[in-house]
């Protein structure tokens, strides 16, 4: 029981950790177009972090506790050197501002760490395929959801002959539903992964008998505070990377590329895919820029990140395997 405690502690923490890092993907486009202070910015995305639990189900996070690692093989101790290894690199590339993925992190952490317990057979990989082939495909719908709606905009507009200070007043106010949106997907999708893994823990640790198709409610509530809490925090070293370095962004733009990560992670929630919500933004902001004009994305930025999304996984995988191997040395 003292492991679990520990552990849930722990996976907490990554969910705290999960909310800061992430918090400029909710916050990064509505600050930059001067939509919300950062103040108020944090407190809105905050806001619909926690409440995302009204709406979505738990399928996420039953795909994170039993879908991807078989759970009757693995012990608290592998599950805390998982989380462990996957907040070292959360905290790595949030130091250098790389808007890596958390959610990356974690399942690469929890891998790392049940293959040195158990070996490559303890990973399901039903489970894999679809998380992989998301790895993909968010970013590349992200792009395309993002370039189509700014190219619709951009028409409505021409046909209306609406006046620039027009567009930019309704666009700044619908930006306020496309972030409230994207916030309310990324608690959604990001808090189920918590819930995912403390749920492992409990059944790990013996407090169920078997893995629950219902992920309790004191674990739902806990793994939503923690995220909102995380991502009042601010992400503000990452924010600047999204917000401006990517391309210059417009309300009218930060309308377009947060309703288009709005669907995305909606779509995957639904699926119960454990999709990157860092990887969705990336490629709408990136969509949204290329519809302007092609030359107007910052690409040598959206391939640097792009190699942090390589790295995370194995990186995460590695540093959970070595810490996995010490906590083992010790317990010996």
């Amino acid at each position: 029981m003292t492991a679990v405690i520990i552990g849930i502690a722990l996976a907490l923490f990554f969910d705290f950790t999960n909310g800061m890092h992430d918090a400029a993907n909710s916050i990064s486009t509505i600050v930059s177009t001067r939509v919300l202070s950062p103040r108020l910015a944090v407190l809105w995305a905050a806001f619909f972090n926690f409440v995302a639990f009204l709406i979505f189900g738990t399928a996420v996070a039953s795909t994170i506790g039993k879908g991807m690692i078989d759970i009757t093989t693995v012990t608290p101790q592998v599950i805390i050197a998982g989380i462990a290894g996957a907040i070292i690199w959360n905290l790595i590339t949030w130091y250098f501002g790389l808007p890596s993925s958390s959610s990356h992190a974690l399942i690469g952490g929890y891998a790392g760490a049940a293959i040195s317990h158990a070996g490559f057979r303890v990973l399901l990989l039903a489970g894999w395929y679809k998380t992989i082939i998301f790895i993909a495909l968010a970013p590349a719908i992200g792009l395309v959801l993002g370039y189509f709606i700014k190219i619709a905009i951009t028409w409505y507009i021409y046909k209306r002959h609406e006046s620039p200070s027009n567009v930019n007043q309704w666009s700044r106010h619908l930006q306020l539903f496309s972030a409230a949106a994207y916030s309310l997907g990324h608690g959604g999708n990001d808090a189920q992964k918590t819930m995912g893994i403390i749920t492992g823990l409990l059944f790990t640790g013996g407090v169920f008998s078997t893995f629950p198709d219902k992920i309790p409610i004191q674990v739902v509530l806990a793994a939503h505070t923690a995220i909102a809490l995380g991502t009042l925090s601010g992400g503000w070293r990452i924010v600047k990377t999204m917000g401006q370095k990517i391309t210059k962004l417009r309300p009218i733009d930060g309308f377009a590329a947060e309703t288009a990560s709005a669907i995305s992670i909606f779509f995957a929630t639904h699926l119960g895919v454990p999709v990157s919500t860092t990887h969705v933004i990336t490629g709408a902001i990136s969509g949204v820029g290329a519809a302007n004009r092609v030359t107007a994305v910052r690409w040598n930025v959206t391939f640097r990140i792009v190699w942090a999304w390589i790295l995370t996984i194995p990186a995460a995988a590695l540093i959970a395997g070595f810490l996995y191997t010490m906590i083992k040395l010790l317990v010996m």
